[in-house]
């Protein structure tokens, strides 16, 4: 089910109620907190949300809470923080935030940013509407684990690169960090030193990918992951 409520965690007040105001004036149900603790209690009784985060807390910093959420629950986090280092927003894209913005923040953008990540975590159809999928003159048959071209030539896959794919696709625009995907290709855990990603996403792109040294389809996101770009539509 998609959220239709949001938790605010902040520790300060004025912008709490600024971002309460703004949800609630959506149609959103919005609760708030200003510490892990509230967080938790809220989360508790609302296992269906979407929480926007603050990085600075006293306390339990945001981004130890982001990796205690993302360890045991599947919702949406958007991250918020003060500070625009590009640094912080990896850190927080890899500890599993769909989003980041740093303050001062205008009000239409965070809106935005939350309704794109409301979009991304929508229901799926079933498994067998969606056995076909198509994207940029591929057709991929999940069913059938069998991708083939718009005239009808077969594509070539190991499993390992059709699983992949297959997750990329499910998952159109939105980021995969490395983690995410070894934890969903094989359950194992991440290292910085694990590059068995990249070498398979680098397979992938050398058989779908027009210009494979400038990829499009499958893009890099530095020091965070990839993204499938592509819109893709049930067959």
């Amino acid at each position: 089910m998609q959220p239709r409520t949001i938790l605010v965690v902040d520790d300060d007040p004025a912008i709490r109620d600024i971002l309460v105001t703004l949800f609630r004036n959506e149609g959103f149900e919005v609760g708030e907190a200003a510490d892990g603790d509230e967080m938790r209690r809220f989360i508790e009784g609302n296992p269906n949300l979407l929480i926007t985060l603050d990085v600075n807390l006293e306390g339990e910093d945001g981004f130890a809470l982001a990796r205690e959420v993302r360890a045991s629950r599947d919702v949406p986090i958007v991250m918020i923080s003060g500070k625009a280092d590009e640094v912080d927003r990896i850190v927080g894209l890899e500890l599993g935030a769909d989003d980041y913005v740093t303050k001062p923040f205008n009000l239409r953008e965070v809106l935005a940013r939350v309704r794109a990540v409301l979009r991304r975590y929508a229901p799926r159809p079933p498994a067998a509407e969606r056995s076909r999928l198509r994207f940029e003159g591929w057709v991929l048959d999940i069913s059938a684990r069998h991708v083939e071209n718009d005239v009808g030539e077969a594509l070539e896959l190991t499993t390992a690169e059709f699983n992949l794919l297959v997750l990329f696709v499910e998952r159109p625009r939105r980021v995969l960090t490395r983690e995410t995907i070894l934890d969903n290709l094989r359950g194992l855990e991440w290292s910085p030193l694990d590059r068995s990603v990249d070498t398979l996403v680098s397979r992938l792109r050398k058989k779908i990918e027009p210009t494979p040294d400038h990829p499009q389809l499958i893009k890099t996101v530095r020091g965070v992951g990839y993204v499938f770009t592509l819109e893709v539509k049930l067959v």
